[in-house]
């Protein structure tokens, strides 16, 4: 797509987690030598492109703007094996955004992951979840079992854990976009499921 490449869909990841870290979010935006106006403007020529029949879908879209994937893996998901495509991208030169494609080549999910050979920043505890820091497989695997939840924005996943505190155990959500940890809540009550 002319004009629209990894830089560009960087800008796009972006746009929605504004929502949650408007600060984190305009600093990348100038570090892509990008202005506000500029990341509106991107979004919504993305927001066109998703919505265009003259434009490919699924892995096509992706691949006419952030080129072959670097690397691809079969992946199970339930009874079904799929293929994991991913690229990496430079504002998270540590993490890659992956996508888990059907046998038809639609994508079925997308986001930020950690590669499996690297290892995460350290986390001990609660107070460790800086915004941008952890995936939602370190937080997942750290506060084991974790239950899982998909946002109706697609783009949103929210992990609840408990972790223990010095007065026993303590709820929390990690709230993630793209699958990058973007903030973390106590739930009222002690225990998972008493919110």
């Amino acid at each position: 797509m002319n004009g629209f490449g990894r830089r560009e869909f960087q800008l796009v990841l972006l746009r929605r987690m504004a929502d949650y870290q408007p600060d984190l979010v305009a600093s990348a935006v100038r570090l892509l030598d990008a202005s506000h106006t500029e990341s509106r403007q991107v979004n919504a020529r993305w927001q066109r492109i998703l919505r265009s029949s003259r434009f490919p879908g699924g892995e096509r879209r992706l691949r006419l703007v952030l080129g072959p994937p670097e690397g691809e893996a079969d992946r199970r998901w339930g009874d079904v094996i799929c293929r994991a495509a991913w690229w990496t991208l430079p504002l998270w030169p540590d993490l890659r955004f992956e996508v888990l494609l059907g046998p038809d080549g639609s994508i079925l999910h997308e986001w930020l992951i950690r590669p499996e050979a690297a290892s995460a920043p350290r986390l001990g505890n609660v107070s460790d979840l800086t915004p941008w820091s952890y995936v939602v497989r370190d937080v997942a695997a750290r506060f084991a079992p974790a239950q899982h939840q998909a946002d109706t924005v697609p783009s949103r996943w929210h992990v609840t854990f408990s972790a223990p505190d010095c007065d026993g155990a303590r709820s929390y959500v990690a709230h993630f976009v793209w699958g990058l940890l973007q903030t973390v809540e106590e739930l009222p009550g002690n225990g998972l499921g008493k919110n």
